[in-house]
C-alpha cells in the first residue's frame, strides 16, 4: 500500500483540485466536520479523488467520492486495499 494520506496532503489536494484554500490545521481540529462546512462541493471531491486516482495509478475505493468529512474520507482512502481481487470462474 502507498503511503498513508494526511491531512496536509488532503489541504493541498483541497487546494490544487478544488481551488479550495483551507489550514491543515483547521481540518485537524475538526475532522468530523462536513466538506461543505470547508466550502468543498462533490465536484470538488470528486476532483480530489481523480487527482489521488492519478497519483497512485490505481482506482479510490467506489464509495470516495461520498464522504461527507475528511475523517471519513482519510479512514477510507488510508484502509482500501492496493488491489481489490476479482471473483471469477
Amino acid at each position: 500500500m502507498n503511503a498513508q494520506l494526511t491531512l496536509n496532503e488532503l489541504a493541498a489536494l483541497m487546494k490544487s483540485a478544488a481551488g479550495l484554500t483551507v489550514d491543515p490545521k483547521e481540518l485537524a481540529n475538526r475532522p468530523d466536520a462536513t466538506f461543505a462546512e470547508f466550502g468543498l462541493d462533490s465536484l470538488g471531491l470528486l476532483g480530489i479523488v481523480g487527482e489521488l486516482e492519478n497519483r497512485q495509478g490505481r482506482p479510490m475505493p467506489t464509495d470516495a467520492e461520498r464522504c461527507k468529512t475528511p475523517r471519513d474520507f482519510l479512514d477510507l482512502v488510508n484502509t482500501a486495499p492496493e488491489s481489490v481481487p476479482t471473483t471469477g470462474a
